[in-house]
């Protein structure tokens, strides 16, 4: 976590993650969900040979509901077998009424491969792409992916493909999700994308399992128990955030909301660096890597009181160290709130960033973000999940980005919440303003990938029982 200029960020990264086989996500904003309707995929190959130098899924999506649907729900997999298990894929879109820039594909793998899928390319589109009416489809993309060494593709054991499909047909072998529901196709056998990965009881998840939960329940920062239960209330200078401003620990409470006890991250400036009063709470151990990471967290739009429009970042993520600028054993899976903009950004927006690695000068930068223009002022359940073959970021139960597996993390991570100032360009004004991030609850469970519902079950279950604090999870 650190202070970096997204706009660059991102032109940067797309370009990288381009080359590297990956591409931006976009998120999915909440307006017509799959209970207004549906989709349906039609698919044509412009070639009708099994053996190429690539493959071209041509496809159009089809609004078969009575509402208009936001494109940026929509997200399609086309599924193949690969060459071979060490083969990588590039994504091009040559062609698209809707306009490639629009259009994204990222590449997956499957958790139940088949004799005929272990791979697959799951198209998106940015909210630019728009809104198809009831009836109307996007027109032709003209799609293609191929191998990284442009070796010849066999394309006679892949399911989604069929060499006789040379003109535009409904196509069942590719699937379609709309607001995070499957509503098209049928995957190879026990691949669905909504599928839960873990039906099991989520109190008492098998193969790892050993988890981290801490209600907060603290009298405040000073309380000895904090620091028994592994974390640290920054104090020390440094990044991110305004230079010279300060890390103040007695600026995170405990106070009591509606019955329960919650950690209070204040974060406050009169308009320079020495007034600018940050907060950060980070785990002590770097021991989390794969499994699920959730917390229920406030986030804020304005100020308690004094004046509105500074640049302010409120996270929920994790990290480990970067051993040499480009390292390419760094890891950091971010939730980034700005709820006044800020690195090129104007408005609200939330980021969610899987980063691979990073050079802080001159700045570089290997990452996949999600984005999402619009308010998250108020509660928001937060879920990562991290398998051996993607990461995932849910929202309030709803699947927000799915990042490929080139960026899963090599080494153990902490565990941060922070708040901080970008730059004072946002509000210039010496007033004295405070704004508030607050969190419910942190869960981390060791290997074990769980849904949205089963993290609520898990909490709950502590709850009920009255445990306020656990860790199981071993040190690394």
């Amino acid at each position: 976590m650190r202070n970096r200029p997204p706009t660059g960020r991102r032109r940067l990264a797309l370009a990288l993650s381009a080359l590297l086989g990956g591409s931006a996500l976009i998120a999915l904003p909440t307006t017509a969900g799959a209970a207004d309707g549906g989709v349906a995929v039609q698919y044509r190959t412009s070639a009708s040979g099994a053996t190429a130098d690539q493959s071209e899924p041509w496809l159009k999506v089809r609004n078969t509901g009575s509402a208009s649907v936001q494109l940026s729900q929509v997200k399609i997999r086309y599924y193949f077998k690969a060459d071979s298990a060490s083969t990588t894929y590039r994504f091009a879109c040559s062609w698209a009424v809707k306009g490639c820039a629009n259009i994204t594909g990222t590449f997956g793998t499957l958790a139940n491969p088949t004799a005929t899928a272990d791979r697959y390319l799951e198209i998106g589109f940015t909210s630019s792409a728009g809104t198809l009416a009831s009836g109307a489809d996007t027109g032709d993309m003209q799609l293609r992916f191929y191998q990284a060494n442009w070796q010849t593709l066999n394309q006679a054991d892949d399911y989604s493909f069929s060499g006789a499909q040379t003109s535009y047909a409904d196509w069942s072998k590719v699937t379609a999700q709309l607001a995070g529901a499957t509503v098209w196709g049928t995957a190879p056998a026990g691949n669905d994308p909504t599928d839960p990965t873990d039906p099991t009881d989520p109190t008492d998840p098998p193969g790892g399992g050993q988890s981290l939960f801490d209600d907060f329940s603290y009298a405040s920062y000073s309380d000895p128990a904090i620091s028994a239960h592994g974390w640290n209330v920054r104090s020390n200078s440094g990044g991110p955030g305004v230079p010279g401003a300060n890390w103040d620990p007695s600026k995170v409470t405990f106070p009591t909301v509606s019955g329960n006890k919650v950690m209070n991250l204040e974060t406050s400036t009169a308009g320079t660096a020495e007034s600018t009063k940050q907060t950060e709470v980070v785990s002590k151990s770097t021991k989390f890597k794969n499994g699920t990471y959730a917390a229920r967290v406030k986030f804020a739009d304005a100020p308690q009181s004094g004046p509105d429009g500074d640049h302010l970042v409120q996270t929920f993520f994790t990290i480990n160290d970067l051993k040499a600028p480009m390292a390419d054993d760094y890891a950091e899976y971010d939730f980034e709130y700005l709820p006044n903009g800020g690195w090129g950004e104007s408005g609200n927006i939330l980021y969610t960033t899987s980063w691979e690695t990073y050079n802080p000068d001159p700045w570089q930068a290997v990452n996949q973000h999600t984005e999402s223009r619009q308010s998250y002022a108020g509660w928001h359940d937060l879920v990562l999940t991290i398998d051996n073959s993607s990461i995932k970021y849910y929202i309030d139960g709803q699947l927000f980005g799915t990042h490929d597996a080139q960026y899963l993390p090599e080494r153990p991570m902490s565990i941060n919440f922070n708040q901080w100032l970008i730059d004072l360009a946002g509000q210039t004004s010496t007033t004295s303003r405070a704004y508030n991030e607050q969190v419910d609850y942190v869960l981390h469970v060791k290997d074990q990938v769980l849904s949205p519902a089963q993290v609520s079950a898990k909490v709950a279950a502590y709850r009920t029982a009255g445990t306020a604090f656990v860790d199981e999870v071993p040190a690394s």
